[in-house]
């Protein structure tokens, strides 16, 4: 996109309709704020079902999107968006389709030579009835972010996680069980320009009180970032390599993040996900990274609008 942002018409989609709409009100309005300051106008656009209508009479002429999980992040938006002809931020339809459902995205990336954990898909009543692998181990669902619906078993747990099986889950028939790996939660933002991939850093995340879940992820103080990670120099270059390597096996585009885990004690690295939307909330892990390499957040909002596209 060759325009100037004074220029341009920006519709920031955020909220949506799915269980991450908090985070992503909280990212819409950091990215609205900031196009604001650099002059573009703005119209900030709660999604909803009627969003096709909402774009068709509002004509802007790029859609950046601020939405998280599924709907706004699995492919869905993006279609319409495509329909629609409007130029839109991050990856397109098969990108997104693919990176939120974590089977598939494990399934792509060990075929691209990218170490993934094990486990697999189980049905959510075999697992809350039984262990379905040795703990300790992980369960999630198969199609959400932010650590929603996710559960530690640990060693020597007498049960299984029963949570999944009450009648009250919203989070698909199937789940993802994966071995526990002990050790240090890495991440690493990739942006994609146009002599391919390149990732920012790596942070070491840790929480701080117990599992990184939903609330050590996004309340203030709930996690200490370092950045850089103090990891091996070797094993810093793998996780940059690696979060290239998946940005590209997965045909992203656009800005994402990948999500580690380091077993110091193994020397085990493996790769749990890719963001293909990742937050751009005040304690957002790409922002920080950005900032780290000397990409203020203006200038990251500003790029990412720069390289929106209607790839049909």
């Amino acid at each position: 996109m060759t325009r100037p942002l004074a220029e341009l018409h920006v519709a920031v989609l955020m909220g949506g309709l799915s269980s991450e709409r908090e985070v992503s009100l909280s990212s819409g309005r950091e990215c609205a704020a900031a196009l604001e300051r650099l002059g573009a106008r703005v119209t900030r656009v709660d999604a909803g079902r009627d969003l096709a209508q909402v774009l068709t009479d509002l004509k802007p002429d790029v859609a950046f999107n601020a939405l998280h999980g599924s709907w706004g992040e699995d492919g869905c938006v993006q279609g319409i968006l495509e329909t629609l002809g409007i130029r839109y931020t991050h990856s397109g339809v098969l990108a997104s389709a693919l990176t939120l459902d974590k089977d598939k995205t494990k399934t792509i990336l060990r075929a691209a030579g990218v170490e993934v954990p094990g486990g697999g898909l189980f049905d959510r009543h075999e697992v809350a009835r039984r262990h379905v692998i040795a703990p300790p181990y992980i369960v999630k669902p198969n199609a959400e972010g932010s650590s929603v619906g996710v559960y530690l078993v640990p060693e020597g747990a007498n049960g299984p996680q029963v949570e999944v099986g009450a009648a009250d889950w919203a989070w698909g028939e199937q789940v993802m069980v994966e071995p526990y790996i002990p050790g240090k939660e890495l991440a690493v933002a990739v942006v994609g320009e146009a002599a391919g991939p390149r990732a920012l850093t790596v942070t070491d995340i840790t929480p701080v009180k117990g599992f990184y879940d939903y609330e050590a992820k996004y309340a203030p103080g709930g996690s200490v970032h370092r950045l850089p990670a103090d990891i091996p120099a070797a094993v810093f270059e793998r996780a940059l390599r690696a979060a290239e390597q998946a940005h590209l096996a997965l045909g992203c585009r656009g800005v994402t993040r990948s999500d580690f885990r380091y077993d110091d004690v193994k020397d085990v690295l493996v790769l749990l996900e890719v963001n293909t939307q990742p937050g751009m909330t005040p304690t957002s892990l790409v922002p920080e990274q950005a900032e780290h390499v000397g990409l203020g957040f203006e200038d990251l909002v500003r790029w990412i609008v720069e390289d929106a596209s209607c790839p049909r």
